[in-house]
């Protein structure tokens, strides 16, 4: 064998190792050293750590080969105490590897604060709307006499009367005083008995009472009361006619209030002249 080909033989055999040498550097970079360095196939979930105090957090993160960076907003919620978690991600149940990092928002140490509306004359059902729209929440509400049911009367924060524009806590609880619908006005009851059912009713309403349960008896007495000579006051008592009150509760001796209830009791007629309760809504215009 010439000089030469000999040259020729010893290159294509380094050539040759070369080759079988960088195959073997492959294999080993794609299937021992990359699967190594960056944890191939194996992943972890991600916890929920909403609620989590950051100064517990970093030890809770560390236990389960996690890490964390706080994002430069911060949110607010009534319900986590400050500097606690609100938001994160990767979200919690997300596969991830370890020691990924996780991005967090934390619960502001201030609420900020809002600019309370005039909620007064509008209804509570609006009113609950408006709160929960601005993050405040809906507190103690305590009815006060007034013909408008359910309508605001007044707005109180932490006690105090609150006007509308002033700035408050988000979060913070709204207590308000709301209408009854009954209004406080009130007056000796008046006497009902001896009248029909539609007189009776006519009269109710014309001093704003409503019309409740009535009742028919076979029979029914009236007690009326009149003053003799002297002055003396006595009782009669008559037997009332068909289809006439001969009772009502409350009496004329008690106090009524406008929008209350009168159950009335009637003498019998015969079913073919049983007067109809009527359909008159009292008091409710």
């Amino acid at each position: 064998m010439s000089k030469s080909e000999a040259s020729k033989k010893d290159l294509l055999i380094h050539i040759g190792l070369a080759g079988v040498a960088s195959v073997v550097i492959l294999l080993f970079v794609f299937y021992m050293y990359l699967p190594i360095t960056t944890n191939h196939g194996e992943s972890m979930t991600v916890p929920n750590l909403e609620g989590i105090l950051l100064e517990d957090l970093e030890e809770f993160l560390e236990e389960r080969d996690l890490r964390y960076e706080v994002e430069s907003d911060s949110g607010y919620s009534p319900k986590f105490p400050p500097l606690a978690v609100l938001k994160q991600f990767p979200l919690p149940q997300a596969k991830v590897k370890e020691g990924r990092k996780i991005y967090i928002t934390l619960n502001a140490t201030k609420p900020p604060v809002v600019k309370m509306p005039s909620l007064i004359q509008r209804s509570l059902k609006n009113a609950q709307l408006e709160l929960r729209s601005l993050g405040l929440l809906l507190g103690d509400i305590k009815y006060k006499p007034d013909f408008a049911l359910n309508t605001i009367l007044a707005q109180y924060y932490e006690g105090k009367k609150l006007n509308g524009g002033e700035e408050i806590p988000k979060g913070s609880k709204i207590d308000f005083e709301v209408g009854d619908g009954l209004g406080n006005q009130s007056f000796q009851m008046l006497n009902l008995t001896n009248m029909g059912l539609d007189e009776a009713v006519f009269v109710m309403r014309g001093y704003g009472l409503k019309l409740g349960d009535v009742f028919y008896e076979d029979q029914g007495k009236i007690i009326k009361e009149k003053e003799v000579s002297g002055g003396e006051v006595v009782t009669e008592t008559i037997e009332a006619r068909p289809g006439k009150v001969f009772k009502h509760s409350p009496n004329d001796k008690n106090i009524a209030k406008i929008g209350q209830e009168i159950d009335l009791w009637i003498v019998k007629v015969d079913s073919a002249a049983i007067e109809e309760v009527p359909t008159l809504d009292l008091g409710t215009e």
